[in-house]
This record gives C-alpha cells, structure tokens and sequence, in this order.
C-alpha cells in the first residue's frame, strides 16, 4: 500500500524535561496532521505517556495521534547487519501506520528523545520510507547537554578537543587516541569497567531533567562499582533506563 507524498518532522524534545521542548519544537507539534508515537512495552509506557503529556500541553486542540510497535533488534547476524535490518522493520511500521490514516495527513511529526542529529537514526529511518518524505529536522536538548548542565561543567577541557562514541565502541576499541575527554552514549553494559581508571574521572546521570535524575561523579576507580549498582537498582525499578557519562582522564605531562 502506497500513501501521498507527506512531510516529515523529527522533533527534539530533550531528556525528559518538558521545559525542554523549544518554542519551534511546540510550533511543529501544533502544526502536525498526524504524530506518531512508539510503543515499546508496558514497562516502557511512560516514555509514551511523557510524549502524550509534551503533545496536550502545547497543543490548544486534541491531536491526532497514531501509535505503532517497535519491532525488536536482532543480533545473530552481526552489530550492524542487525541495525540494518531493524530500521528497515521501523521504516515498515511508520510506512504502515501512516498509510492506515484517514484522511491522509499532510504534516506528519514525530517526537525524538533527546535530538535527532545526535546518535539518533531517525533520519536514517526517515531516507528508507517510499515514497520519501520531506523531511525537517527540529533540534532539541542532547543528553549531552543536560549531563554536563547536571553538573554544572563544561564537556571540554581548556582548548582541547572531546569525543563522543559509544559503549561499544569504548569496550572493543578502549579509549580514542590523543583524547582526554569522552562522552559515552548507549551503553548498557557499563563499559567503563573495561578501561584502565587510573587517573580517569567520572560523571554520570541517569533519568536526566526529570524528577527521577540521578547524578554521580567522582574517580572512576571509586565511582565505577556504585554507578553499576545505582544504574541496577534504578532499571529495576523503572522498567528502564536512560543514561550517559562523561570521562576525563589527567593529562600527563
């Protein structure tokens, strides 16, 4: 089934802070005919409340809201095949789920946790879709942004540059090379316990800009146990977990 040529809005909605949402933000989702939103399990569902909450509270009017089924990631055929594959099963459920609207809409949104330009495949869904949308992209608060706003510091150090990777990459590669400070993204399996902590500091929040957020930082050879522990008992408790981290190691000179 095929469906008209549409536009497409990926919009950054932050960490979970409401206040996040720009004033663009709050404009594309009034303007929306249609805005998607995942499902992605019952112990997931308040991501989808808070989506929900974001939508009622800019928008003056109920809107129109779709909802689909994230299908999940396989990994028997390697990392990056899985990947692959995974967004072509999204691509489908955004393709059906749009197609089943009646009327068709015109302006289609969805709602992106933290930004759509950083470590998200939104756009790379978006390019898989046919026919392919217009597609806008509508920025928000990174993780990022809301880690280091948490702890009130700054993620360079003094005229040096920083890299961003993930959990991944840190536990097959270790630290990049001629780098002092890396940020580290989708790790679930705290990678940081694979690294030499000597001299490395860490800070590292979860839950990020909503009542829930939990802050820890300190040397990693102090903090890297009671972070595993933290994250742990916060994942059992909540169904989930969302967070990232910050390392700084010393310059040795």
């Amino acid at each position: 089934m095929t469906h008209a040529s549409f536009d497409l809005t990926l919009i950054g909605i932050g960490t979970g802070n409401p206040d996040h949402l720009t004033e663009q933000g709050a404009r594309a989702i009034r303007q929306a005919d249609l805005i998607l939103i995942p499902r992605k399990g019952a112990d997931k569902a308040d991501l989808a409340d808070l989506r929900e909450q974001i939508i009622a509270r800019v928008c003056d009017r109920p809107a129109r809201i779709a909802y689909f089924d994230i299908p999940k990631r396989r990994a028997d055929d390697g990392y990056l095949r899985g990947v692959e594959d995974w967004h072509d099963a999204i691509a489908a459920r955004w393709h059906e789920t749009i197609a089943a609207a009646d009327p068709a809409p015109a302006r289609v949104a969805l709602l992106i946790w933290g930004d759509p330009s950083l470590y998200d495949s939104s756009p790379r869904i978006a390019a898989r879709l046919d026919p392919r949308p217009r597609v806008r992209v509508v920025p928000g608060i990174t993780a990022l942004q809301a880690l280091t706003a948490a702890h009130a510091i700054p993620v360079n150090d003094i005229g040096a540059p920083f890299a961003v990777t993930t959990g991944r990459r840190l536990r097959e590669e270790g630290w990049p090379a001629g780098i002092d400070t890396i940020a580290v993204m989708l790790d679930g399996d705290c990678s940081f316990r694979a690294i030499d902590p000597e001299g490395v500091e860490i800070w590292w929040g979860a839950f990020l800009g909503m009542e829930e957020e939990i802050l820890l930082h300190g040397p990693l050879q102090d903090m890297a146990e009671r972070i595993v522990e933290t994250r742990a008992r916060a994942r059992a408790r909540h169904g989930w977990i969302m967070d990232i981290y910050l390392m700084r190691r010393r310059r040795r000179g």
